[in-house]
């Protein structure tokens, strides 16, 4: 916009020009502001997005309880082989490791000796039998002549008594024959069980005698077989309370099956069960021996090995698993979880856990069902957030795996 102007108004113009200077000097400090102005509200950031968290539904669920104790394996049956009479060693007729039936021979005896007292016994009452047969035919005619008063009554009793002293000689030598017939089998040593028989002691030649000490071999029975686990009594305590106030039940007719895990983190293709458990604890270590039964078919199993052994306890209704990575200890050790309430707001809750089953923690108190666990995204959150959440299955939860009662 332009404007002339006359030479009347440039005295006028030249009396106010300092006003004019000054009112333009404030027109162009109030363009100034309003540019900054505008800059500023333009560096404004934008609101930071609601995080996302993995959640999952707190459930009840029917559990069953596991208790892992560590054991050893035991043979069902031993048998300490020895000889019950005396002689030299003239064979072995088994192999070392092998497998032997009850009544097999496993050493023979030189039974030479045997064999002739055996025979001497024979002899001795073959003659006391000829002599019973005499005293009882004396006896017999000595009665028919006493009806006639052709003996006297003195004759035969004393016949009678002869009878008698006969039978008594004949029944002890009955007796001997016997006894050398027992010291003659004796001769072939046999097993006494089934099972795997060790390594011998004695070799062919070697002189044993009855009864002795030292075993000429050790049979072992491996199937089944036994395996001996030590539990405290304490534990034994805590778990005869849960029983009784309910807190896990055990159907009727329970017998609690056992798996195993071996030495080397197989487990055991063949379940047991478990067959009683010791009257006493022991004052040293202050724990009961439980003992189990396992089939062992294939022998896997060799006395002495180093188990763990997986004892089931009972059912607990209404258990309350959650992952263990949604569960964290606070910095005075309380365990604590985080949970995302109706108004999606994080909140922390106190725990009460009692043991871990597989990748899971079984809850005793702090969580009530149908509440939302957070379990992923616990980095980004933190207590009184906002969250949004997204559902976890078991499937889709971190860490997610079977459970195995432990």
């Amino acid at each position: 916009m332009y404007v002339k102007l006359s030479s009347i108004t440039m005295p006028v113009l030249s009396r106010y020009r300092g006003g004019i200077l000054i009112l333009l000097l404030a027109l162009l400090a109030s363009g100034c502001n309003g540019s900054d102005s505008t800059s500023s509200e333009s560096a404004v950031a934008p609101a930071a997005p609601v995080p996302v968290v993995g959640v999952q539904e707190v459930r009840q669920q029917s559990l069953v309880l596991n208790t892992e104790l560590a054991g050893r394996t035991t043979a069902y049956r031993i048998a300490e082989v020895r000889p019950q009479v005396t002689g030299i060693i003239v064979e072995r007729t088994f192999q070392e490791g092998g497998e032997v039936k009850a009544g097999q021979t496993l050493y023979r005896i030189d039974p030479a000796r045997y064999q002739a007292a055996y025979d001497s016994a024979k002899s001795t009452l073959a003659r006391d039998q000829a002599a019973l047969t005499t005293a009882r035919l004396k006896v017999k005619r000595y009665a028919n002549l006493l009806k006639t008063k052709a003996v006297s009554q003195e004759a035969y009793d004393e016949a009678r008594a002869a009878l008698q002293q006969a039978q008594a000689t004949v029944a002890m030598d009955e007796a001997a024959l016997q006894a050398a017939r027992i010291d003659l089998d004796y001769t072939q040593v046999s097993a006494p069980i089934d099972g795997r028989i060790g390594r011998s002691a004695v070799t062919q030649g070697a002189l044993v005698t009855g009864n002795q000490t030292t075993a000429l071999a050790t049979i072992r029975q491996l199937d089944p077989i036994y395996v001996d686990v030590t539990q405290s009594s304490a534990e034994l305590l805590r778990l005869k309370k849960a029983l009784g106030e309910g807190e896990l039940q055990r159907p009727e007719g329970f017998s609690a099956p056992v798996e195993l895990i071996l030495e080397d983190g197989s487990r055991y293709p063949h379940p047991g069960k478990l067959e009683f458990s010791e009257v006493s604890v022991d004052e040293s270590t202050g724990s009961v021996t439980l003992r189990a039964l396992f089939p062992n078919p294939d022998q896997q199993l060799l006395p002495g090995m180093y188990v763990r052994a997986q004892v089931q306890n009972g059912v607990r209704e209404g258990a309350i698993l959650v992952p263990q990575q949604a569960v964290s200890r606070d910095a005075a050790g309380r365990t604590t979880a985080l949970v995302l309430n109706g108004d999606d707001q994080v909140e922390k809750r106190s725990l009460t856990v009692s043991r871990a089953v597989g990748n899971q923690w079984l809850v005793e108190e702090g969580l009530t069902v149908g509440e939302r666990l957070i379990v992923d995204g616990l980095q980004k959150i933190q207590p009184g957030d906002t969250a949004r959440a997204t559902p976890l299955t078991a499937e889709t939860t971190p860490g997610s795996g079977v459970s195995t009662p432990n």
